[in-house]
């Protein structure tokens, strides 16, 4: 079978001597793994469309394990994001969140958008990385399926809670009559508004927004818990080197 889709590089692997198995999250097909033979010779014509971040137009062909490229046309390598260490670790941590969060050829435009649309805005920020991270995360989950409940509480319906917390299992906001039971992560009315505003405002457009950095933060972990539970894992290896990396001063971890 052959195919023509747009594509972007999440992973890349050594095979053999100079090939590489690629794992690219396409725009028709979803998560494909993709083989590139010779992409490690040194006059290829396939090393810039293989690198990680790289956004391309991909002629492909499938073979019983995997999809082989005829042919690549680059549309952007993204390289401003590897100049910089916090655009490369946090653009990084996007691709971990696509690669791990999807299971294989299971198309969603949507997601293929939306990382498009972030690594081109990431890849001209210089600063607010955790309010970036924390819309996109939003928007992820969303469309992934799994929207978080804010209009009411997600148990009894109860459209005017004084009090809420968020319900990780459930997804949505509880009022303090369903404390009783669940995964539970406090709220206040600032984390509240942040959340609902950056799900709704565009990737350019967060400029705008002045949310202080201690609710980031705390809104940061609410959101990690609840994909990490949706999409049944223990941790980003990504989040860990950030967190690490900014113990040592070596990155903006705000």
């Amino acid at each position: 079978m052959h195919t023509r889709t747009e594509g972007i590089v999440l992973k890349e692997m050594r095979f053999k001597e100079t090939s590489k198995i690629l794992t690219i999250y396409s725009r028709k097909h979803g998560k494909i793994h993709v083989m590139a033979r010779g992409a490690y010779r040194p006059k290829s014509q396939l090393i810039a469309n293989t690198q990680h971040f790289s956004y391309n137009n991909y002629y492909l062909y499938k073979g019983r394990n995997f999809y082989y490229i005829n042919q690549a046309e680059i549309i952007d390598s993204f390289y401003s994001i590897r100049e910089n260490l916090n655009r490369l670790m946090y653009g990084s941590y996007l691709l971990e969140l696509t690669e791990v969060s999807n299971l294989e050829e299971e198309a969603n435009e949507k997601l293929f958008l939306l990382l498009r649309k972030g690594l081109m805005v990431l890849s001209q920020l210089d600063r607010d990385f955790l309010k970036f991270v924390l819309a996109y995360e939003l928007k992820y989950i969303s469309f992934l399926g799994y929207r978080p409940f804010l209009d009411k509480c997600v148990s009894c319906g109860n459209e005017n809670p004084i009090k809420i917390s968020f319900n990780i299992e459930l997804g949505g906001i509880v009022c303090s009559e369903c404390l009783k039971n669940g995964y539970l992560e406090y709220m206040d009315s600032n984390m509240y508004n942040a959340m609902r505003v950056l799900l709704y405002t565009p990737l350019d457009k967060l400029d705008c927004l002045k949310i202080p950095k201690d609710t980031l933060f705390k809104l940061h972990e609410i959101m990690i818990k609840y994909i990490l539970n949706k999409i049944d894992r223990k941790e980003f290896r990504t989040l860990n080197m950030i967190k690490s990396m900014k113990g040592n001063g070596g990155i903006q971890y705000e």
